[in-house]
């Protein structure tokens, strides 16, 4: 081409200066001239969601807006400065009476087209890709769910035949799957062991370390006779290659059904609280580090005198932690409170009532992090 004609013409033509965050050109706007960029970037977003890195880059030297000003249709991208730029503004009228004569013009706007349609289809694969792994992702976390949830025991009343126990818990992952967990289960010896734990983290890497803990929980406490000895022997183990640094908050006890007597060891857990009466307070822990950081942790155990009626009350700090728009937390007052008003109503009843209370303080249904509520009721002499 003529260079010294084509400056000539383009001389003529309006030099926009652009800021950081301009639109140049909006999906739907109506559009007929080219713009030239001369200096910056440009970046061509395909979809209304911008996300860093997934746009198209218009380097100095080519060319936008050209689809528009061809077939005259309204702007299907967003075209935006992401720093100082500046293009230049040629409009319909002058582009075609002016520069489309001119010898290759049309051709190398043909040129222009044909690489622009080829990047956007590339891209646009690029994109259903992600969208077709994205969705098998979703599939696979809903099965995860699936398989996370049926490990533990939901149902109530979880022992029918065993009208002198009484224990209902709730688990709620922050995300599709998560790290909170609970068991209970009768041993041998017609014990029950209760426990409740909360893994470091969350997503499928807490999830995991969440299944490992319960299978080695099951087979520790069927054969142990005190809680201690099945945290020292779950922590050993939680400690063997564990290059991932993650670890476990867990409560966990042996109830005796017949006396009431209930023993219990901790591992850097919350206190639960226990209702006797008209009190409700805190149970006095044990000091005991987190399972899976020191091999050789040693852990004690206390007992307390479960009567009957009273209610235990374990929890993870999804519940207490949960903030409302303040920032101000959820706290475990709150839980007594409703404890000692509701004592007497069905557990599900009560955890029911506790999550609820915590979507009205928090202001929405979506927890912060995973939360699980454990209720353990020696029910009163029929």
């Amino acid at each position: 081409m003529d260079e010294a004609l084509l400056m000539r013409l383009l001389s003529r033509c309006e030099v926009r200066r652009l800021g950081p965050g301009t639109d140049l050109l909006r999906p739907g706007q109506p559009n007929d001239s080219l713009y030239i960029l001369l200096k910056g970037e440009l970046m061509v977003y395909l979809s209304d969601e911008i996300n860093p890195g997934k746009g198209i880059a218009i380097q100095p030297g080519q060319c936008i807006g050209e689809y528009s000003a061809i077939d005259r249709l309204p702007v299907s991208a967003l075209v935006r400065c992401e720093g100082e730029a500046e293009v230049l503004h040629v409009s319909g009228t002058f582009f075609w009476k002016r520069l489309v004569p001119l010898p290759g013009v049309a051709r190398n706007l043909m040129r222009g087209l044909t690489e622009r349609a080829r990047t956007t289809n590339q891209l646009a694969l690029s994109n259903l890709r992600e969208r077709l792994e994205l969705e098998h992702l979703r599939k696979e976390l809903d099965l995860a769910r699936q398989l996370q949830a049926s490990m533990l025991p939901l149902g109530h009343p979880l022992f029918p035949h065993h009208p002198e126990l009484d224990v209902c818990a709730r688990v709620e992952p922050a995300a599709s799957v998560g790290g909170d967990f609970f068991d209970s289960f009768l041993t041998a010896d017609d014990r029950l062991f209760v426990c409740i734990g909360d893994v470091s983290g969350h997503g499928i890497g807490a999830a995991l370390l969440m299944a490992r803990t319960i299978g080695l929980m099951r087979s520790l406490a069927m054969g142990a006779t005190a809680p201690e000895s099945v945290l020292e022997q779950l922590n050993a183990f939680l400690c063997e290659g564990n290059d991932a640094c993650l670890f476990v908050t867990l409560f966990c006890g042996y109830l005796e059904p017949t006396s009431g007597r209930f023993t219990y060891s901790n591992a850097g857990h919350l206190p639960p609280l226990v209702l006797q009466d008209d009190r409700c307070s805190e149970l006095p822990l044990p000091r005991g580090l987190l399972a899976g950081v020191a091999p050789r942790a040693t852990y004690r155990s206390e007992t307390v005198q479960l009567n009957r009626g009273d209610l235990l009350f374990a929890y993870t700090d999804g519940l207490t932690e949960a903030e409302n728009g303040n920032g101000q937390p959820f706290g475990i007052d709150s839980c007594r409170d409703l404890l000692l008003q509701r004592k007497a109503a069905p557990l599900p009843t009560i955890l029911d009532d506790l999550r609820d209370g915590l979507t009205a303080f928090s202001g929405s249904g979506a927890l912060q992090d995973d939360c699980t509520l454990l209720l353990l009721r020696r029910p009163g002499e029929s």
